[in-house]
C-alpha cells in the first residue's frame, strides 16, 4: 500500500478545510502537486510571512523539482531552524517526508511526521501529518502504533481517518470492522471512494 496513492484525491478532502483554514488547502496544492502553480499561489497566500523564508521555501521547491535531495534537504533544515513557528517549516517537513519515503528512509520520513505535529500551529496541516504518519506505521506493520494516531479528528478529515480504520482492521483480519470503517468513509464522501469500494469488495461478503 502506497502512503501516497491518493495524493489527488486528498486534496479534495483539504478543500473542504478551506472556510476554515486555507493554509491546508495551499499545502496540499504545494506537496502533491510540486508545480509553479502551487508555489505562486502559496506565495501570494505568505507574502507577509518574510522575504527570506520566501525565498528558501522557493529554493528548496525548485531543488526538488530539480532531483536535488541533498539540496533540498539543507533548505528544508534551514526553515525548520530559522522559521520554525511559520507554516514554510511545517509544509518543507511534509515535503521531505514524502522524498525520504521514496527513498526508502521510512523512520526519516516518520520523524519529519511527528515534527509536524508537534510544531505546527495549523490544524489542517496537522492533520495531514497524522494521516501519513499513521499509513506509514502500517504499511511497516506497527498497526497499534497506527491506530493509536486515530484521535483528535477533525470532521473534514473524517472520511480519510475512516478509510484508515478500515485498512488497520483488515490487516489486523478483523473483516466485519473493516467493512464497517470503509462504509463510514463512503458515506463521509472521502476523496477516493471508488478506491474505498474496491477494498470492501475484496473483503467478500460477510458471514450470516
Amino acid at each position: 500500500m502506497s502512503v501516497y496513492e491518493t495524493e489527488e484525491e486528498q486534496v479534495e478532502s483539504i478543500k473542504r478545510w478551506w472556510k476554515e483554514n486555507g493554509t491546508s488547502v495551499i499545502a496540499g496544492l504545494v506537496i502533491g502537486l510540486g508545480g509553479v502553480f502551487g508555489w505562486q499561489t502559496w506565495n501570494q497566500h505568505t507574502d507577509s510571512t518574510g522575504e527570506q523564508g520566501s525565498i528558501a521555501f522557493e529554493q528548496m521547491m525548485q531543488a526538488v523539482s530539480n532531483g536535488d535531495v541533498d539540496s533540498s534537504s539543507k533548505q528544508a533544515e534551514l526553515l525548520r531552524i530559522e522559521y520554525e513557528s511559520t507554516a514554510y517549516a511545517d509544509i518543507a517537513a511534509l515535503v521531505q517526508a514524502k522524498l525520504k519515503l521514496e527513498q526508502g528512509d521510512s523512520p526519516a520520513a516518520r520523524s519529519q511526521l511527528d515534527w509536524v505535529m508537534r510544531h505546527t500551529k495549523d490544524q489542517g496541516i496537522e492533520q495531514i501529518a497524522r494521516l501519513r504518519l499513521a499509513r506509514i506505521l502500517l504499511s511497516d506493520g506497527d498497526h497499534a502504533a497506527a491506530a493509536a494516531l486515530l484521535t483528535n479528528i477533525k470532521p473534514s478529515f473524517a472520511g480519510e481517518f475512516a478509510e484508515l480504520r478500515g485498512d488497520i482492521a483488515a490487516a489486523n483480519n478483523d473483516l466485519d470492522q473493516a467493512r464497517q470503517a470503509y462504509q463510514e468513509a463512503v458515506d463521509l464522501d472521502a476523496g477516493n471512494r471508488t478506491m474505498i469500494i474496491i477494498k470492501m469488495d475484496d473483503l467478500g461478503s460477510p458471514k450470516s
